[in-house]
Parts: structure tokens; sequence; C-alpha cells
């Protein structure tokens, strides 16, 4: 840490704790910590309200952060990243998933466009019937390569689903048996989603697939499979045939790779114009991020607020909760996105941190959530800072009263959060001054969708600069699959208790 960040981080540091009662008290907390990111023109202009007013922000605090976000250099990391330099510096490559929505370096955002037409052109195959019948698609990966389409397929495809999409990551063989239930093999096709090729949870299960279709008449197996990865000469050699191979580059990291051929799901489930909204969601928030500067810039505010309770408040979890069902998979994704990230004990330079990284992420679906753990969000001893996410439109059909009781209980679980009351019992009482955030959403769309996304991928880029570390390598994930690998193999010498394990399944050596 240079002396510059550390004296940033003193003067923070200094600061004396408010409660959220006092800060409203001060003035207007709205206009200071919330706003309104808006994209799309016309009939097609949407947003979303991102109001973090309800946090312990300040003026005083947020002039320090951006101190900070000086201090650490935020300005040239995120042109950094925006012009294709190799920002991921124990890797030696850049960081190039805003190039897949159209902002980056130029001849990255040229491959981006060709390989989407590629893709396109693929997808509209399919739904044209050039490929035969096709009523479902399997998907296979795991990690970036599932999560993300999973949710966006679950929240997209409720009122518009042109092929029926299973997603499977889990080398349990349940998982993919339930898939198999639930589709005809005959007008089955399988997308194998892998980067290299070679993860062996994917792969293995892609060989079941195939196995499963020949089983089931299919003739020609592997013609049935599209091939998503950045080493297209892998799929070739696999056995997928070349024009059923859609790359995407080296340079999109798996959890940033929604955008890229790791799409293709979501575009086969509710078309290319879909997942091309769904780009311009995303692409709108980009613009926003590289061209606002400090406190305004609305990514770069919520990393404020989250280094705020991680740095100075102690806080080891962050509580998602999403006011809508469509959302369900979303806690999920940014499991991954915000903790393979930035779940990191050295800076990008290799040196020891200096406090806490990233929060554990968790959270559910409201209002289940409700009456499953919210009693510990306002009476428990922990302090777990909160983000609601909810839409004004709703998306059913029904009696209004549905999502009027829906958005009630959202912004209800705001505001008694921070208000709590007072009780003589104390076990009837709450002590209140608990933090949230909301993101208020216009509709989910696949816009929206794109939006938000994006936002949190921004969101943990900044908290990684912040902090000093690379947000976009993840070697942490590396050694458990080594020693599964070496278990495979027949390899032995391990602990005791693992030792035992193994031979009480029946799997020693």
């Amino acid at each position: 840490m240079n002396d510059a960040v550390a004296g940033a981080w003193r003067k923070l540091k200094g600061h004396q704790t408010r409660t959220l009662a006092q800060l409203f008290a001060d003035g207007d907390r709205l206009e200071l910590l919330s706003h309104r990111l808006e994209w799309g023109e016309g009939d097609l202009a949407a947003g979303m309200q991102c109001d973090w007013s309800k946090t312990h922000l300040n003026a005083d605090l947020l002039a320090d952060f951006e101190a900070l976000a000086d201090a650490a250099g935020f300005a040239a990391k995120r042109a950094a990243m925006f012009a294709g330099e190799r920002i991921n510096n124990t890797e030696d490559r850049a960081a190039e998933h805003t190039a897949q929505r159209g902002l980056g370096k130029d001849s990255s955002v040229e491959e981006a466009s060709a390989l989407h037409l590629r893709m396109k052109m693929l997808v509209e195959a399919i739904h044209q019937g050039v490929l035969g019948e096709v009523n479902h698609l399997i998907h296979i990966g795991i990690g970036g390569s599932a999560l993300g389409p999973a949710l966006a397929v679950d929240a997209l495809s409720r009122d518009l689903s042109l092929v029926d999409v299973h997603v499977v990551s889990n080398i349990d063989g349940v998982a993919l048996e339930a898939a198999f239930d639930a589709c005809d093999p005959a007008t089955t096709m399988i997308a194998i989603a892998s980067k290299t090729f070679t993860t062996i949870e994917t792969m293995t299960n892609a060989e079941s697939a195939l196995k499963w279709l020949a089983e089931n008449g299919v003739d020609d197996p592997a013609g049935r499979v599209v091939a998503l990865t950045a080493n297209p000469d892998a799929a070739v050699a696999w056995g997928v045939d070349e024009t059923r191979v859609l790359p995407f580059p080296e340079t999109v990291g798996g959890r940033y790779s929604l955008w890229s051929s790791i799409g293709f799901p979501v575009a086969i489930s509710v078309g290319w114009d879909e997942f091309d909204q769904m780009l311009a969601g995303a692409a709108a928030v980009d613009a926003h991020f590289r061209e606002t500067d400090g406190a305004a810039n609305l990514p770069l505010r919520a990393a404020f607020a989250d280094q705020y309770y991680t740095q100075m408040r102690g806080c080891q979890t962050r509580a998602v909760f999403a006011y809508d069902e469509r959302l369900g998979l979303f806690p999920d994704y940014l499991q991954q996105l915000e903790m393979e990230s930035n779940g990191k004990s050295v800076t990008a330079n290799g040196e020891p941190v200096s406090g806490p990284t990233a929060p554990v992420t968790w959270g559910g679906v409201g209002t289940d959530a409700q009456h499953a753990v919210f009693q510990l969000l306002h009476q428990g001893t922990h302090l777990i800072p909160v983000d609601f996410i909810a839409s004004i439109a709703p998306g059913d059909d029904l009696d209004p009263a549905h999502h009027r009781i829906l958005l009630t209980n959202c912004f209800a679980q705001g505001a008694a959060l921070m208000a709590g009351e007072h009780n003589d019992d104390p076990a009837r009482a709450f002590p209140g001054d608990r933090p949230s955030a909301t993101i208020l959403c216009d509709d989910l769309d696949a816009a929206t969708l794109g939006a938000l996304i994006a936002f949190h991928e921004h969101r943990t880029f900044a908290n990684a600069v912040l902090m000093g570390i690379n947000p976009f390598d993840q070697f942490g994930v590396e050694l458990g699959k080594a020693i599964a690998k070496k278990i495979e193999a027949g390899g032995s010498d391990f602990d005791a208790s693992t030792e035992a394990l193994l031979a009480a399944a029946g799997l020693s050596g």
C-alpha cells in the first residue's frame, strides 16, 4: 500500500460513526445519495433508481472516499480496462468483457461484433428449423459458464420461450438425469460451454449427454452439439463440427462471459433481439461507469459503501434480496462474481493485504426470506448491510394486490431496519440503525437485466481497485481440483481423515 492510499484510509477511519437517524436529520439525503441511471430512447427509455441514502455514507465520507479512489489510481485503472490493457497482471492478459458490449479497444470490439454475428446466424438457423426440429437445449457448463445463462434464462423466458433450456452444471448425475427427463432426445441440442474445453465436470457431463442421445435413437449425436469456448481447436478435436463452434476471446473471464457466446442459451431461449437488448442495457451502464467521475459514478459509490462496512465497521457479510421471483438466481450469480473476484488475501503486487477483502455475499428472494433470515438482520448481533432489488412493473397478470404487497414489504423492510423500534420488553425491541440500499427498476426486461449485471461487475471492479487487488484471476479454485485429479489417478499419502473418507466411500487406491 503506497503512502497516499494509507493516508486516505487513515483519514477515512478517523470519521466518527453517526446513526442513520442523525444523518437524515442533517438535510436532503435523497439529493445526495439517491440517483437514477437511465438507458434507451423513446418507447425504449427505462432506468433504475439507485438509493444509498439508508447507508451511513455522508458528504464528508464521500469526499474522502473520492480521495482514496484518486490515490488508488481508479481513473487510470478504469481507463486501462476499457483500453484493453493487460490489467490481469497475474495471468498477463486483458479483461475485455465490456468489448462484448461495444465499449473497449477498437480491434476487440470489432472481433466481438464478428463473433456475435456468427452466433446470431446459428441461433436464427436453429429457430428457422435449418438444423431440424429443436425444442430443447441442454446447456452444460460450470461456474460462470452456467450461472450467467441460468440467471438470464430464468429471468427472461417466463413469458417468451422459443426453446426449452435446461442448464446443467453439477457433476452429480442427478442434475443431468433431471434434464434428460424433461427433454425429448429427438428434438434436443446440447451446448457445451467451457473456456478451455477441458473442465472435467463439464466434459464428463457432455460425454454422458452424447451417450444419452445415442441410446435414444439419435443417429449422429455429435451433430447435435454446439461448443462455446475460447479453445475452438480443442472443441473440433473433441468432435464438434467447426460450423457449430462459437468462440469467445481468451480475454473474457468466465464469470464475465455471459455477453459472449456463453450467452448462446439465452438467445436460443428468448431470441436474438432480447439478447441484443441485454447487451444494450449493459453498454449503457458501461458508458456511465467509464464517463462519470467521483461519487456521481453509481457503481463506484456502491463500492464506497461496501468498503465503509467491511473496512470501517467490520462487516463480514453482505446480503442481497431480490423482491422479484424472476431474479431468484441473482444472489447465486453475485456470489461467484464478488467472492471469486475479490476473495483474495494478497494485492495485485503479491503483497499481503492490510485489511479485509470481499465479504461473504448471500441472500434470497422476498418475501420468502422475511420468514427465514430477517430475524437475524433485525435483532441479531451481526451488522449486515442489505441490498434490496425490485421492479415497479409486475411480472405477472394477477390481481395487482400481489405486486403491491410485494413492493410494500420490500420498502417496509428497509424502513424497519433503519428505524428500529423501542420496547420495554428486550425480546420485542429492535435496535435499528441497520443499513440498506435499494435498486428500484422500472421493469425487469432484457435491457434492465443487462444493466443490473453490468452495474455489479463494475461495482466489483471498483471495490478491487480501492483494495489494491486483482479481481480477474481465481487461483483459489485450483488446489482442490488438483487434489481431486490426484485422487482420481489413484494417488495416496493424504491426511488421515481424507484417507479414512476415501476408504469409507470405496475410493481408496
